[in-house]
Order: C-alpha cells, then sequence, then structure tokens
C-alpha cells in the first residue's frame, strides 16, 4: 500500500517545517499545496526542504483548506497512491499518530479515519470551553445531516481515505472550506463508505485561527439542514424504500394533521370566547403522541442503518485481475 500525506499550507511557515520532519519512513508522497498563501509557503518549503518526498502544488488564488486537500487527493489518485492522510501544517496534528490512522483501512476495517478528541476526558482538557461546546452541538448536528451516528468531533482535520472510494465521489462539489470536513461525511455516507474515529489529544499552541463563530454560524445550519434533506429523499425515498420510510412519513404526517387540527380549533375557540371539549383535545393531541413515537421509531431504525461493510473491500474485489481467486 501506498500512503501519502496531504498538508494544506496558508500561514504557516513556522510550524510547517516541523510538520513534514516528523513524518515517517512509510509514507511514500508529501503533498504540500500552497493556498496562495500570503507568507509563500510554498516557496518556504521548497527552499528550506531536503527531504525528496515532498511535492509543493501551487493555487494561483485560495481555496480554502477543502480546496486544498481535493488538491491534494487528484494528485495521489494520479500518482497511484492508495492511502491519503491529511495533516494540517500548524503543528496541532502530530504525525506520530499517522500508523493509528492507517491501521483500519490496511486491514479494511473502514474506508475513512478522522480525528476524535472527544474519545477521552483527559483530551479535552485543554480545550477553549467556547470550542468544546461548539463542537459538541456541530457533532450532533453533523449525525443528523451525515448519517454517521457513533461519529464525534466533525471538524476534525485529522483524517486518512483509500483513493479508490475516493474515486467514488464528486471531489470537484466538495465544499471549498471550513464546512470541508462535514460535507465529505455526507458524500462518504451516500456510497454506503465507512467511517472510524481515532483517539486523538487535542493541541492549542500559538497558532491562529481563521474561523469566525458569529459569521460562519448561520452558513453552518443552513448547509446541514439542505444535506439532512438530501440524504433522506436519497437514502429513504430515492435508493431504497424500507420501514424507516413509512416512520417518518406517517410521523410526519400525523404530527402535523394533528398540530394544524389543533391549532385551528385553538384559534376558533379564541375568537368565539368557546372553551374546547376533552374530545377535541384528545383528537388534536392523539395523532401527535402517535406521530412523535413513530418519528422516534424512525430516528432508531436512522442509528442502526450506519454503514458497517467497508465499501473498499468491494471496489478492491472489482479491481482484481480477472481469474484471481478470493480466499
Amino acid at each position: 500500500m501506498k500512503i501519502a500525506v496531504a498538508i494544506p499550507c496558508y500561514k504557516v511557515t513556522q510550524h510547517v517545517m516541523g510538520v513534514i520532519s516528523a513524518i515517517g519512513p512509510d509514507v511514500e508522497a508529501i503533498y504540500a499545496v500552497d493556498d496562495a498563501c500570503p507568507q509563500q509557503s510554498g516557496k518556504f518549503i521548497e527552499e528550506h526542504n531536503t527531504d525528496p518526498r515532498v511535492r509543493v502544488l501551487y493555487h494561483p488564488e485560495n481555496r480554502g483548506v477543502g480546496g486544498a486537500i481535493v488538491t491534494a487527493y487528484k494528485a495521489a489518485i494520479g500518482d497511484g497512491m492508495d492511502i491519503v492522510v491529511k495533516i494540517d501544517g500548524d503543528g496541532q496534528m502530530n504525525p506520530a499518530l499517522l500508523p493509528q490512522f492507517v491501521r483500519p483501512l490496511l486491514r479494511h476495517q473502514a474506508d475513512y479515519t478522522k480525528g476524535n478528541r472527544f474519545f477521552r476526558p483527559e483530551s479535552v482538557q485543554g480545550m477553549p470551553p467556547m470550542r468544546l461546546f461548539g463542537n459538541a452541538v456541530l457533532s450532533f448536528l453533523t449525525k443528523l445531516s451525515c448519517g454517521y451516528w457513533t461519529s464525534m468531533d466533525p471538524t476534525n482535520g485529522y483524517t486518512a481515505v483509500r483513493t479508490n472510494v475516493l474515486q467514488e465521489l464528486p471531489l470537484d462539489k466538495l465544499e471549498r472550506r471550513y464546512f470541508f470536513e462535514t460535507d465529505m461525511l455526507f458524500r462518504l455516507n451516500t456510497v454506503r463508505a465507512v467511517v472510524k474515529d481515532v483517539p486523538m489529544d487535542s493541541v492549542y499552541g500559538d497558532e491562529e485561527s481563521n474561523l469566525k463563530i458569529g459569521k460562519i454560524l448561520p452558513e453552518f445550519l443552513r448547509k446541514h439542514f439542505s444535506r439532512l434533506g438530501r440524504r433522506y429523499v436519497y437514502n429513504y425515498l430515492v435508493r431504497d424504500f424500507n420501514v424507516g420510510t413509512v416512520y417518518s412519513l406517517v410521523g410526519g404526517l400525523l404530527v402535523l394533521g394533528g398540530g394544524l387540527f389543533g391549532l385551528g380549533h385553538w384559534i376558533t375557540g379564541n375568537l368565539h370566547n368557546q372553551t374546547a371539549s376533552s374530545g377535541t383535545v384528545m383528537l388534536a393531541a392523539l395523532p401527535i403522541i402517535i406521530g412523535i413515537q413513530c418519528l422516534i421509531a424512525f430516528m432508531h431504525y436512522d442509528v442502526s442503518n450506519v454503514p458497517t461493510e467497508p465499501l473498499s473491500t468491494t471496489l478492491d474485489d472489482l479491481q482484481m485481475p480477472q481469474g484471481t481467486r478470493v480466499l
């Protein structure tokens, strides 16, 4: 298996050479992507680098972390790499953990691995409280929109992926900026890829974050709801029609019908100064109660529907020469 490392480079000249020097000998290629960095990180790497594995890729304009990683992904696919590990150049991600991210892919236990800073209580002790709270909220929204209910810490950028799985994804349609990691999970779910979390500790140094919560929060909410709707339509209406579909449709109709019925009688009662009878209240409440139970059953079905069979195993079998025996 040929392993490559992708490093997005934007204002990381203070740390990037230390990151490159810490990458072990198991890695065959290192792609450093200068994303129109004002510090000219690509030129800086070329001037100070002595590692023959390093290849600097340049963007004429800034495309965001997603754009930088997609460029590295395409280069890795073109060079015949089998696995690509994404490590940031700011020193927050320890390259020594790379084998832990690659191992599940080599053993066909997963198609995509990502870091999880919430796995151990000790790992979050150094995390700022606001970032801890925000990450927990984003994790729940990502579970809803992407369908990976056993995954946590969705904004964690320490990832590894099989290139044959990447070839099944529309790389040019991936989000280019801060929503990239979440959009990657959404796209992986559409092809039923298996995602596995890898425990890691959080590290915060003197790096400056470009993420402005107040600015990106409305955008994140809109994109999460958009992907939730698209995932539901694709998984429960287009690609399959199953018991989860029935639970969701029946539950939604009952809640909507009971709510509209109750609201209508409440407005009529207020206009005519009349109190609703107990029967009317029951006719409004009962569909809502049953509908909520159906929606809970749908959620339970969706949680149990997380992909468990690695897609890369099937893709490897399809790529085997004709006549090869699978033991």
